[in-house]
């Protein structure tokens, strides 16, 4: 491998040159891809999957502006690995420094990008982002500690080829508890959302590499056939030039490392990338077989030549790893104390009202209706050091300026990737599997110690991380994996809570969404003043369908974001219901009670309305790009281009390719794509007025206006206000049983 020249710099931060702001703008809509050539609902922006890549240089100001328009799911936006130094309120995760967006709102996010590396986004939303919501973020240093030629970025990721709310309720759920609480298996492994990709490189020169694993679960291990690496960058960190030689790299989900490769002399030949997902983690540590046939591998390559072949992967006969305990990084920091303050966690499995969940300290995370920063900003200076006023979400209240040390102790028998929001935390110590649990000493790694912001820590064993609390605001400490997230292996980091009056407020649009969605936005973690916690969330959610926002919103489900600003529902506003147990976000209301104070009661649509029907129905409600609710009350098939939509379960189906008009909902018999019907006439019509009162949504077989109608002949009750919808299908034109009326449409029955 030719000679690297690497520079030495007094600091890693270089002065800031010619800072601009970089504005995105970004619908969140569904896509239809085949990543691995299973086509399936994937998450996109702008209707384009993959997920854009972000490149900014040091110091641009970024403005995003996210509009939900995925109609069936509720969102938001972390910036994975960025510090948020004072703009703690831009961290992006849901329940914790925002409320989650609804479909049809719209959130701006705000933040300087004043770290070099490779970082990335994605969801923090109820285990949202392994359908797709994901995409690199790589902040460009115009004075590399090195010299390379070009560069380019590599995503590796795990695959599902069923999506998220439907697997997490498999996961959650008493029957997998039984069944020993194992994690779903996916269905292949991907690099750039591709089992194809082609990275398209020139001979004699040196490539810088940005690596991220943006999985859900395994780790991950890979190596460019017949080219050397060399290690200069680990999650945002530069550190020591190391050459990884005949060893392997490996990476967990949320770890992102650069490495330096020089191209070979010609363009003779192309070159294998090959990636495996960690079989033990899915297998061996979980104590089931592996299947016949199942590959956990996938291959890219480097491509000198298109005229060349495409070669096969290397064969691995034994692998040697690189610990990135032996990174040292390059400003040379050394280990921070004394400490002042430490933090143990004690971490593993426990079976909760009935469904598998992990504990913290024999807690389980349960998210809470206000977010904790927003409780922090709120609840005043002297309760805001109480951990008790945040609820389920083990909070831990640090000092500024403290040095806090934290010992994770894992009791599980599979590895766990621990993430920090807003630090870089320096590792201390870390043992090898089954290494035993902390005993008060720790070793001599003999040079400064790595610092990085995920670091995977071994089963049966424990890692020692240390921070300087120097970053007031709330902080998520948390398994990366998004089915512990979801089974509640999380901690939050009340920072400096003593300085929050001078921690940025949540801006008007941030509050607006909490209206819309609708959450409380002050107060205790019950939305109460002082310490009145009666109404906080201390129930794990026993029937999680993750990001699932029910019901959809017409403009969400038209995935179009309106041309005029939206106006979103005010917090006093009556709340649509959703099905009885079925999750509205993370936390399910009691039956029959209004989401605010002062809301108007509303109808809970029963149980048996989001289970599928025997048979096909053609009782057909469609939307563009995305999916609606609907009652099963025809007989007759469905059309053969019409698919079957696996997020809902019940007369629930989506057109093949999106369809438009100015007529946004309509059920109907045959027609499924161009133009939307006329009304309907096959006893199983839908049709939505676009207000509220005047024009409500009304079923039955013509197309009408204005009133509510005196009757149903497809016994078919809607109701509708501020732009949802949701059927059901009972009668004959009586209200049935455990049903109220909503008050907007009280007069019309």
């Amino acid at each position: 491998m030719a000679k690297l020249n690497f520079l030495l710099l007094a600091g890693l931060t270089a002065k800031l040159v010619a800072a601009k702001d970089v504005h995105l703008d970004w619908n969140v809509t569904w896509v239809n891809a085949a990543p691995d050539g299973f086509e399936r609902p994937v998450i996109g922006i702008n209707n384009i999957y993959p997920c854009p890549e972000v490149n900014v240089e040091l110091g641009d100001r970024v403005i995003v502006d996210v509009y939900n328009g995925l109609g069936n799911q509720s969102t938001g936006v972390h910036w994975h690995g960025f510090h948020q130094y004072h703009t703690g309120v831009m961290d992006g995760s849901t329940s914790v420094t925002q409320c989650p967006i609804p479909p049809g709102s719209h959130m701006r996010y705000t933040f300087d990008a004043n770290q070099t590396g490779t970082y990335w986004y994605h969801s923090h939303n109820m285990g949202q982002y392994p359908d797709g919501f994901r995409g690199a973020f790589i902040v460009h240093d115009p004075k590399p500690p090195f010299q390379y030629d070009e560069e380019f970025t590599i995503t590796l990721t795990e695959w599902y080829h069923r999506q998220m709310p439907d697997l997490l309720h498999e996961y959650q759920s008493a029957e997998n508890l039984a069944a020993g609480g194992h994690e779903p298996i996916p269905d292949s492994a991907l690099i750039n959302d591709s089992n194809n990709a082609q990275f398209k490189v020139l001979p004699n020169k040196t490539y810088l590499v940005h690596i991220a694993c943006v999985g859900n679960w395994p780790g991950h291990t890979w190596v460019f056939d017949g080219h050397d690496m060399t290690v200069v960058e680990v999650d945002g960190v530069y550190i020591e030039p190391y050459t990884v030689g005949s060893k392997m790299l490996r990476i967990a989900p949320g770890q992102r490392t650069s490495v330096l490769i020089h191209t070979k002399p010609d363009a003779s030949q192309n070159f294998a990338i090959w990636d495996t997902i960690d079989i033990n983690m899915m297998f061996i540590y979980e104590n089931r077989p592996i299947p016949d046939g199942y590959n956990p591998n996938v291959t890219a390559w480097l491509v000198y030549d298109e005229s060349k072949p495409l070669p096969p992967p290397p064969v691995l006969h034994e692998f040697n790893f690189v610990d990135d305990l032996d990174f040292t990084p390059l400003d040379r920091q050394a280990a921070l104390g004394p400490v002042d303050k430490q933090i143990v966690l004690d971490t593993f499995t426990a079976a909760i009202d009935g469904i598998p969940r992990f504990v913290v300290n024999n807690h389980t995370y349960i998210p809470q209706d206000v977010p904790s920063l927003y409780t922090a900003k709120t609840i005043g200076k002297d309760l805001a050091s109480n951990p008790e006023v945040y609820g389920q979400v083990n909070p831990f209240v640090v000092k500024y300026g403290e040095v806090v040390e934290i010992i994770i102790n894992n009791y599980h028998n599979n590895l766990h990737p621990w993430h920090l929001h807003g630090h870089q935390f320096q590792v201390l110590q870390r043992t090898d599997v089954d290494g035993g649990y902390f005993n008060g000493t720790i070793g001599d790694l003999g040079h400064p110690p790595v610092r990085r912001d995920t670091i995977m820590v071994q089963n049966h064993g424990h890692a020692v991380i240390r921070f300087k609390a120097d970053n007031p605001g709330v902080w998520l400490l948390h398994c990366h994996i998004e089915w512990h997230v979801e089974a509640g292996l999380i901690a939050t980091i009340i920072e400096a809570p003593e300085t929050f009056e001078q921690v940025e407020a949540p801006p008007k649009d941030h509050l607006a969404v909490c209206a819309a969605y609708p959450d409380p936005s002050n107060g205790n973690a019950a939305g109460k003043q002082g310490l009145d916690l009666n109404g906080a969330n201390t129930k794990v959610n026993t029937d999680n369908h993750g990001a699932m926002y029910y019901p959809a919103t017409l403009t969400g489900i038209t995935s179009v974001r309106p041309t005029q600003t939206v106006k979103p529902t005010t917090a006093s506003s009556p709340a649509w219901p959703f099905a009885s147990g079925y999750s509205h976000g993370h936390h399910p209301r009691p039956q029959n009670q209004p989401a605010v104070a002062g809301a108007a009661s509303a109808p809970v649509i029963p149980t048996h309305s989001v289970q599928a029907p025997a048979t096909p129905s053609s009782s057909l409600v469609q939307a563009q790009s995305s999916t609606l609710q609907t009652h099963a009350s025809a007989t007759k098939a469905r059309p053969s281009d019409i698919k079957v939509d696996p997020i809902y379960s019940a007369g629930s189906y989506k057109p093949a390719a999106p369809v438009h008009s100015a007529q946004p909902i309509a059920a109907f018999e045959h027609e499924t794509s161009g133009e939307w019907p006329q009304p309907s006439t096959n006893e199983a019509g839908a049709m939505i007025g676009n207000a509220c009162g005047d024009e409500p949504i009304v079923a039955y077989n013509e197309d009408s206006h204005g009133s509510w109608p005196e009757s149903s002949e497809n016994n078919a009750y809607v109701k509708s206000c501020h732009h949802v919808i949701q059927t059901h299908d009972n009668g004959p034109n009586t209200l049935p049983e455990g049903y109220e009326y909503w008050q907007p449409y009280a007069n019309s029955q």
